[in-house]
């Protein structure tokens, strides 16, 4: 019957399980470092990188000076890649790379840096700190290693983090508007254009920017209105420049004219007596 076979092969495969957990506790408490060593480079083989890792972790203190050391150190710091502990594993090739800077294994613990920096990046929405960073250790590693097997992953990553930031910045300006905030809007999207002149937020950031600075002109006192309004008609030049097909050329065109006739009218408003100063004694 097959009953009795599927619990003999689950019986065998929990015992064979049990073996090896046993045999795992034992090397834990052993005293011997080469048979230590043996086994971590062994579990590192199968993929078993968590007791890999265990067993390494003790070990690298006591291989210094040995020729198994390098070895070990690189491995360990892998086994944390793999288990994507990406903070941990960021710091231990970096260990790496400062203790053999003459290892032929140097670029690719360099390269396994910046991909853990990469990975450990936040959402856009957070705070872009460890972005920034990834981005200036991927640089580092493009810039010393310029044909390096790995610069069309290290340059993908590159791209993907410089979008995310571009991402990050057009949403912080355009929050602002959001908020009605529209003189820190006209200039966070000024910023933002000039940061990102070729970016696929442009036509977006640009005609927001065009709202934003028609809406503060509304509701500033007469006196800074016509100003404010000559900057909605070179704003609106610019936009319509730029992007003649945008789907906003309606809308555009009414803040404009409304604009225009703003203006028109502000010329028949006498201009506000300038307040007096207080002479300064030098």
């Amino acid at each position: 019957m097959r009953f009795p076979r599927l619990i003999t092969a689950v019986l065998l495969t929990s015992t064979l399980s049990l073996g090896s957990c046993t045999g795992y506790q034992k090397l834990l408490k052993s005293a011997n470092v080469n048979e230590k060593y043996e086994a971590a480079i062994k579990y590192y083989d199968k993929g078993d990188f968590f007791r890999s890792g265990t067993l390494l972790e003790e070990l690298i203190p006591l291989l210094k000076g040995r020729p198994e050391a390098e070895k070990a150190q690189f491995y360990f710091a892998n086994t944390n890649y793999k288990q994507r502990n990406y903070v941990l594993s960021a710091y231990y090739f970096k260990q790496f790379i400062d203790t053999y800077p003459n290892s032929p294994l140097v670029e690719e613990a360099s390269f396994l840096r910046a991909k853990s920096l990469f990975r450990d990046s936040p959402g856009y929405e957070l705070d872009q700190t460890n972005t920034v960073t990834a981005l200036e250790t991927i640089q580092d590693f493009l810039n010393t290693y310029p044909t390096s097997q790995f610069r069309t992953e290290t340059d993908a990553m590159s791209q993907e983090l410089q979008k995310k930031l571009e991402n990050k910045a057009f949403q912080s300006a355009k929050l602002y508007y959001g908020l009605r905030y529209n003189q820190a809007a006209v200039t966070s999207l000024g910023n933002f254009t000039t940061q990102y002149p070729g970016s696929a937020y442009g036509e977006q950031a640009e005609y927001i920017r065009l709202q934003a600075q028609y809406e503060w002109a509304k509701e500033s006192i007469e006196s800074k209105q016509r100003e404010r309004f000559l900057d909605v008609v070179a704003f609106y030049q610019h936009f319509i420049d730029t992007y003649p097909q945008s789907k906003n050329i309606r809308t555009a065109q009414a803040m404009f004219d409304e604009s225009r006739a703003e203006l028109e009218r502000l010329k028949s408003v006498p201009e506000a007596n300038p307040t007096p100063t207080a002479t300064t004694v030098n």
